[in-house]
């Protein structure tokens, strides 16, 4: 296998779709990073050079992806979490960020339902 950027890219892909199981590596740039290093997008993995693979590194470098943009995602959301903006205590509390209703929904961000027991009288 071909390791880029810490990933292990399948061999039996072609170059653009085994870019792609890096994470902050879409279709587009996959396709952007193939054009600018002149590898032809359906050239499979293990038919790769040394030359190639090295120069998608060196242009996988200058975009931050795994670590560092999971680390920039991160840092981010810590940030608005520290200024204490509405999106931050939002996050804080595990409920929709961008304006989606909770009364009904919102089962994704607040987990399973919370079953209450009615009272008999």
């Amino acid at each position: 296998m071909a390791r880029i950027a810490g990933i292990n890219i399948p061999m039996n892909k072609h170059v653009v779709i085994g870019l792609t199981h890096i994470f902050g590596v879409g279709r587009s740039r996959a396709k952007a990073i193939c054009e600018t290093t002149g590898i032809k997008p359906t050239t499979k993995v293990k038919d790769l050079t040394e030359v190639e693979v090295n120069s998608i590194r060196s242009a996988l470098a200058k975009a931050a992806v795994e670590g560092d943009l999971r680390r920039e995602n991160s840092m981010n959301i810590k940030r608005l979490m520290d200024l204490g903006s509405y999106r931050g205590m939002r996050h804080r509390k595990g409920l929709p960020v961008r304006g989606q209703r909770t009364r009904t929904n919102a089962r994704t961000r607040k987990g399973p339902r919370k079953t209450i027991a009615n009272k008999k009288k």
